[in-house]
């Protein structure tokens, strides 16, 4: 197997490990009533919580190695330079999202474990002085809107390589479109969105395993 191949296939795991921990984000994140002292402790202060927003933070660093065997598999085809765009764009939005999921991870589980403990704090107003905090809320909503535009590039890519099959990228553009919306949804849809993204993911994954370099 070509050198080219072997990285479109590792990528294509990549994808398809993000995919897995898409799913498990949701799926794993305890879902209590966190408008209240006793529901944000018992969430925020569980392993779970620590768990399920490690598996988002992984994702986000695997999605754009999936990219690069997206960009390797078109290249050379008129595609080629918005998958470039897309790769860039989506790792710009990861790491502008990442550090707020960070806090988020960490810093809630760190309070919250010493409310549990009986420590004097007004848990529910830390919890808001980190989630929206001017600068955190910015570049948490601008990363995960550049995401959405590189999935939707990455669909792009895809339907205008004429390589790989052009429906293959709807379900992940559609997933990381959708991103910001499923915050203000039920938990039940919530988990139905990281199914759409894990899908999608997965999709993607498929065509790259069993495509051929352009480069050849």
């Amino acid at each position: 197997m070509a050198a080219s191949e072997t990285r479109i296939r590792l990528g294509a795991v990549a994808l398809a490990v993000a995919g897995v921990c898409l799913f498990l984000y949701p799926a794993v994140r305890p879902w209590t009533d966190e408008s209240t002292v006793e529901g944000a402790t018992a969430a925020m202060s569980s392993g779970a919580w620590v768990a399920a927003h490690l598996f988002a933070m992984i994702a986000f660093i695997l999605v754009p190695l999936g990219l690069l065997a997206l960009h390797s598999a078109v290249s050379r085809t008129r595609a080629e330079r918005i998958a470039v765009v897309a790769i860039v764009t989506f790792w710009i939005g990861a790491g502008l999202t990442l550090p707020y999921y960070g806090a988020e991870d960490f810093a809630l589980n760190a309070i919250a474990k010493r409310a549990q403990a009986g420590q004097s704090l007004d848990l529910l107003d830390l919890v808001d002085a980190i989630r929206f905090s001017p600068a955190a809320a910015t570049t948490f909503a601008v990363g995960l809107l550049l995401m959405g535009v590189g999935a939707v590039l990455a669909a792009i890519t895809i339907w205008r390589s004429g390589v790989l099959p052009r429906y293959s990228g709807i379900l992940f553009a559609l997933g990381f479109a959708l991103f910001i919306p499923q915050f203000y949804t039920p938990a039940a849809v919530r988990i139905a969105h990281g199914v759409l993204v894990a899908l999608g993911s997965f999709w993607i994954a498929l065509v790259l395993w069993r495509a051929k370099s352009t480069n050849a």
